[in-house]
């Protein structure tokens, strides 16, 4: 089996200079918690997921520097606060760098042990020039196995 039997084509894309505000409508109008971020010719160069996002809007607590001996204590922060400029922030700011991606064309097994091994919940396909053709998911891929498992067991049974 191929990483094209299981992919998903209607994968939706983040590009890299795209505020957070915007990563966060495609998630919620899409119900996706991530997405591939692409660069301005589709070519992928992170991921972006929702637990990033939380991780970067979530209001700074208040904290303490020593600098030389003076000691400076900042004030806690507020999520309104902090969503009113951390929203505006590029999606390249927030992303995942180094991505681990597989090709149309690769066996599936490739793909399930990337997976398991990194726990990702999601893998880009990309083509042989980076551009992103699909998106591979945990839940998706598990669905279908269960699919076809089922309909193995419903020849076996009928047969």
């Amino acid at each position: 089996m191929k990483v094209r039997d299981f992919m998903i084509r209607d994968v939706h894309t983040v590009n890299q200079n795209a505020p957070v505000s915007d990563v966060l409508q495609l998630f919620v109008s899409k119900r996706v918690n991530g997405a591939p971020v692409v660069d301005g010719d589709g070519r992928l160069v992170g991921m972006v997921s929702d637990g990033d996002i939380l991780r970067y809007i979530n209001p700074q607590r208040q904290t303490v520097y020593d600098m030389f001996s003076y000691v400076f204590v900042s004030q806690p922060e507020e999520l309104a606060e902090a969503l009113s400029y951390k929203v505006g922030t590029p999606a390249k700011k927030i992303m995942k760098k180094n991505v681990q991606s597989v090709l149309p064309d690769q066996d599936l097994e490739e793909a399930l042990s990337l997976l398991a091994k990194h726990h990702f919940k999601k893998l880009p396909v990309v083509n042989d020039k980076k551009e992103v053709v699909g998106v591979i998911s945990r839940g998706d891929l598990l669905k279908q196995i269960a699919e076809r498992l089922n309909e193995l067991n419903a020849n076996s049974v009928g047969g």
